[in-house]
């Protein structure tokens, strides 16, 4: 038995001729043993379901939380400091804990249990910061310190819940780049894309609805509990049925490549692309991508070369800033340009209800609640969150437009023409802030969220599609590769940090200028740079 073991190991790790030969005929048949076998469409949409449940609650957010926090009583020159605490602990954390999730060895697999972890501190910051006033009113009798309170309540639950809609986007992506091949991350994107799209029509829809004239409304007591109960119930429902959509392969198990390609959409034991390259013994897996091996005269042998751009497993902050640092030049460009993007998109989405209640409708936040003012104010953020849903309606529409155009003027056509037309759709909302004039330019701010949330990944998906390519070209094993969770990380961070610009400079000018009509002016500009930037400095895979 033991003879039998030892032999058995010998073949594992000194491959013979014939079972090289055999394992090359084996592949010839395939288009690319390596990758993950092809996914079914509603496999691809249950993975897809948790962006619904995340841009419902993310409608909530976007809809009420300006409103909200200057309804509780939060100095005006506290607000923007309210969105820098969430988006500086996001860009620190977030590639700390994409690069954890990359080694992680959990038996449920690599990114699961984040996913699982974020989607429980979204619940708690959206139940605190939707239920905040009204919690310390039945535990607070002091009318002063009930204040003070329902101020300090909220806003812990607005930074919570932006921290974990913000967080949970980088290893949903990283999931799908693991166990879908380079077409199903294509599909996969753009069904994200789809239900992101049309769980932030839904979420807005439901936020415009006057709940107080229908029976739920006078039942629960206030809109804001009716809102918090739709998206807590639809956020865990999809949030569970993303967990069970494709299984992962905990870190470390051997997979066999051909069987798993064979399996096709039977995804039953079947996982990460990366943990197989990294840790299979198999003699048919491609061992000149495994890390720290290379192949010589049949056997593995120990990679002592130095290795570019590699992460360290155990991520700390100087590590962090190391890395992102040496991101290479391709990558570092696509950061940059996402950040334009996404400054100018939040500086748009977090003060349009306010500017239409302020700007549009001339209304008053600060004003009583039972005065005319204020129920103008009121209407005009009911209309915003009705310009919020046609946005989304267009980001759902335009994730398939994208489909049809993409074959004509590829990713950089894409790219460059998001950026543009909200550029040109922010500049026109500024100079004629006319309330249908800007309900039909909201279909613009749907184009930009499309592009957004699928381009760029397309391009990180490309980016290691081309490496991967070089390196089988090259025959050479280059180490420890960084892993997608790290990349899609490092992208991601780039929503924190604009948040970050959007907190402290375009929070601080408006309370400059003292108007929020500024904000449309910046982000149109902002947006414009971006459009340079993403033509001229971006790389595109041809």
């Amino acid at each position: 038995m033991a003879r039998s073991t030892t032999a058995s190991r010998d073949e594992l790790f000194h491959p013979s001729k014939s079972q090289v030969r055999k394992c090359s005929q084996s592949k010839a048949g395939f288009e690319d043993p390596s990758e993950p076998p092809r996914r079914s469409t509603v496999r691809l949409l249950m993975h897809s379901s948790a962006m619904f449940g995340r841009e419902f609650c993310y409608a909530a957010e976007a809809a009420f939380v300006t409103p909200l926090l200057l309804s509780v009583g939060l100095p005006s020159s506290l607000y923007s400091t309210v969105w820098l605490i969430s988006p500086i602990l996001g860009f620190i954390l977030q590639p700390i804990v994409g690069s954890a999730s990359d080694y992680s060895r959990s038996k449920w697999g690599r990114r699961r249990p984040y996913i699982l972890a974020i989607g429980i501190l979204l619940v708690i910051g959206m139940t605190l910061f939707l239920n905040g006033e009204s919690l310390v009113a039945a535990a607070v009798s002091n009318r002063r310190q009930r204040k003070i309170w329902g101020i300090v309540i909220t806003v812990f639950g607005v930074v919570v819940f932006d921290f974990s809609a913000d967080f949970i986007d980088s290893p949903i992506k990283a999931y799908l780049f693991d166990v879908c091949s380079h077409r199903d991350k294509e599909r996969g994107l753009q069904l994200h894309s789809l239900f992101i799209g049309i769980g932030g029509a839904v979420g807005y829809l439901v936020g415009a609805i006057d709940w107080m004239t229908t029976p739920l409304g006078r039942a629960l007591g206030s809109e804001y509990r009716v809102i918090y109960v739709f998206a807590a119930i639809i956020f865990i429902i999809f949030l569970t049925i993303h967990l069970c959509s494709i299984p992962e392969i905990p870190f470390g198990q051997e997979v066999d490549y051909a069987e798993s390609y064979l399996l096709g959409n039977n995804t039953t034991g079947y996982g990460s692309i990366d943990n197989h390259k990294n840790d299979s013994h198999d003699p048919c897996a491609d061992t000149t991508l495994s890390p720290g091996k290379e192949m010589e005269n049949g056997s593995l042998i120990p990679c002592n070369k130095p290795e570019d751009n590699k992460v360290p497993r155990r991520m700390n902050l100087m590590c962090l800033i190391k890395t992102l640092y040496n991101l290479p030049p391709q990558y570092r460009s696509l950061c940059i340009g996402h950040l334009f993007g996404w400054t100018a998109f939040l500086s748009t989405m977090l003060f349009f209800t306010d500017f239409m209640g302020q700007i549009v409708y001339a209304g008053d936040p600060y004003a009583e609640h039972n005065t005319t003012a204020y129920i103008i104010y009121e209407r005009g953020v009911e209309v915003g969150c009705w310009g919020l849903c046609i946005n989304a309606i267009f980001s759902a529409i335009y994730s398939y437009i994208q489909k049809i155009i993409l074959p004509v003027i590829g990713l950089k056509g894409l790219y460059f023409l998001g950026y543009f037309l909200f550029g040109l759709g922010t500049g026109l909302i500024s100079l004629f802030p006319n309330v249908h004039s800007i309900l039909v330019l909201c279909s613009i701010f749907g184009v930009m969220s499309s592009t957004l949330y699928t381009v760029p990944y397309n391009l990180i998906a490309e980016y290691h599609r081309q490496e991967k390519i070089e390196k089988a070209k090259n025959r050479t094993a280059s180490g420890e590769d960084r892993g997608k969770g790290i990349d899609c990380a490092a992208l991601t961070s780039m929503v924190q940090l604009a948040q970050i610009i959007v907190g402290a400079g375009i929070g601080a000018l408006v309370n400059i200028i003292g108007t929020v009509k500024v904000v449309m002016i910046a982000s149109s500009a902002i947006s414009f740079l971006g459009c340079c930037f993403v033509a001229l400095f971006v790389h595109y895979v041809h």
